[in-house]
Parts: structure tokens; sequence; C-alpha cells
């Protein structure tokens, strides 16, 4: 028989320990520790990914690992955080707002949701000042009302629910592509064709897996569209992209893939490109400076989920971006 549990009375955690019993033998370490924790088994593969369970005081390796009868397990989850994020007020460009809805041009260096490393100072914690109640259920691991994500580093234009109805409208409407939605992009050289359509599936690299990348039949089917809507020789061109699929970082991962990563994109970037000896001085040290992707969200176009009504919403480039445009137009002009 399993002996008792101890739970450590000085933890907010909850860590619990046990010695696993002859019946428990043999079986999965997620499931045995679900059980004697009463947390959900996705939730301990979380933690014992996170290096958060111990069998006789060492890391336990893999949620499928057997359980050892004798052993003593111990799980450390971390302090819990709140249910909800603080409401915090910052300045917000709203485009335009009514009772089921919100769209707002999210300016670069914005995150969205409070996630580790960024519990505050979000969007979410912006909305929920901006809103206070009239904002249903933002908060937890669940938070509607987000109906899209824009990258931390990415600008422009994004929709807000403020209704259930609205969210579910629109998520649906987000994931049938049944709305209008471009983005500009500045890259390093000339795209060839200078329109066409990257397809090419998308999943986690497999050698580093914080980042994404074209892999083969594990990963999902991605479409991006691009045209080229200025360029510079064959160093840097300016491309209007609208995406057919909506995986996580695809135009990044996409023009990277092709040979035309985004300027000062600090994932997808690695080395110097090619194309950078082709700028005289002093713009292509202005790109090489740039320190965001140089990527921005500047179309959105949806039917208003209680109206009917079409909405089209445009925004310029951001002063960061557009100073590149010019950095680019005086090495033109030398």
């Amino acid at each position: 028989m399993h002996t008792d549990m101890i739970t450590d009375p000085e933890s907010e955690a909850g860590t619990v320990e046990q010695v696993a019993g002859a019946e428990a033998a043999g079986g999965r370490v997620d499931r045995f520790l679900a059980e004697i924790s009463g947390l959900s088994r996705a939730r301990v593969k979380a933690l014992i990914e996170q290096r958060r369970a111990l069998c006789d005081g060492q890391v336990v390796g893999q949620p499928a690992a057997s359980v050892r009868a004798g052993a003593l397990y111990r799980l450390e989850p971390p302090p819990p955080t709140p249910a909800r994020p603080a409401a915090q007020r910052m300045e917000l460009s709203i485009l335009f707002e009514d009772a089921h809805l919100i769209v707002l041009d999210k300016p670069a260096g914005l995150v969205v949701h409070p996630a580790p490393g960024n519990q505050d100072g979000t969007l979410v914690n912006a909305l929920l000042a901006h809103c206070g109640d009239s904002l249903p259920g933002i908060g937890g691991e669940k938070r509607p009302g987000i109906v899209h994500r824009l990258d931390k580093d990415t600008s422009g234009v994004m929709v807000v629910a403020k209704t259930e109805a609205a969210l579910t409208t629109l998520s649906a409407r987000f994931a049938a592509r049944d709305i209008e939605r471009a983005y500009l992009a500045l890259c390093w050289g000339l795209p060839s064709p200078a329109s066409g359509e990257i397809e090419a599936p998308i999943g986690r690299d497999p050698r580093e897996r914080t980042r994404m990348a074209v892999v083969g039949h594990h990963g999902k089917a991605a479409l991006t569209r691009y045209r080229t809507e200025r360029h510079w020789a064959l160093a840097a061109s300016l491309l209007e992209c609208r995406l057919a699929t909506g995986r996580t970082h695809q135009i990044r991962v996409h023009l990277a893939h092709i040979g035309h990563p985004l300027v000062g994109d600090p994932v997808y970037l690695r080395r110097l490109p090619a194309a950078a000896r082709r700028l005289a001085e002093p713009a292509r040290q202005v790109l090489m400076d740039f320190p965001r992707q140089a990527l921005h969200a500047w179309l959105l176009g949806f039917a208003h989920p209680a109206t009917g009504q079409p909405l089209r919403f445009e925004t310029a480039m951001p002063p960061d971006m557009a100073g590149l445009v010019a950095a680019l137009e005086v090495n033109a002009d030398s």
C-alpha cells in the first residue's frame, strides 16, 4: 500500500511526497503523481517538464517513466499566480470601441498575455483597467476576449471581444480565415518572384525548441502570400504579406526559409545577410541596428459579430519602421 502522503506545510505551492507502494509499480509516473497531488495529468506533465518532480532526490526525466516501488516521489509546484491579472492603466491607441469589441493599434514591445517573465505590463492588464468588468472572464489560463495575438515586437491592428458572444463569433471567423488581414514586412534582399506564395509546413525546430521552423511531415500546413511593394536594388524589400493559415511566427519563418529574413528579427536572423553588403552607410548600420522584427499588421477587416456591418481598419507604419524606409530612400538617392 501507499504510505501516507506528506504535504509540506511551509509551501504555498502544495508540495507533496509519497513512497510508491507495490501496486503502483510499473505505472506511469505522471498518472501516479496526479493521483497523489490531485492535479490534472496535463498539469503534472508540465511540472515534470519543468523539472519539478523528483524520485529519490533525482529529477524525473519523462512523464511516461515507470514508477518504482519503494521510491520516494516528490512534486514541487511553484507558488500559484493570481487567478486574475492586475488591472494596470496604460495608454492605448483605440481605433474603435462599442459594447461588443475593441479595435486597437498595438505598439511594438507590448506583450499580449501575462506569462513567465512578463507577469504584468501586458495588453491584458491594460484592457482590464480600460474596460473594468465589461471585459468578461479574462484571467487564469484562459482569457476570453483576446481573439488573436501579435508577437510582442510586432505592431499593428488587433481586435478584442468584450462579450462571450462576440468572442465566439470572431474566433470562428479568424479560424475560418473569414477576415481581411495584411502585414507590412521589411526583409533583406529581393524575393524572386517579386510576388508569390510560400507554402511550407511549420512546427517546432527540432534542434532548438524555442524556435519555429519549416519542418517535414510533423509540421502544420502553412501558406503565406506576399507581394513586393517597394525594393531597394537587391538589398531590401518592403512586402505586403497575407496569411492563408495562422501558424506561430509564420511570416518570420517563411521569409527566413526562402532566404529573406525580416530586418531586425532577433530569432530568425542569425548572421549578417549578404544583401546587407549592397547597402552603403549609414543605411546599412541603421538596418543592422534595428532592435525588433520589422513587421506591422497594417490592415484588419471583418464583419461586426453582432450587427454584421463590415468593419475595416488601417494603421500607418510605426515611426521606427518608417525610419528604416527613410534610411533606404536616402541610400538609394546617394
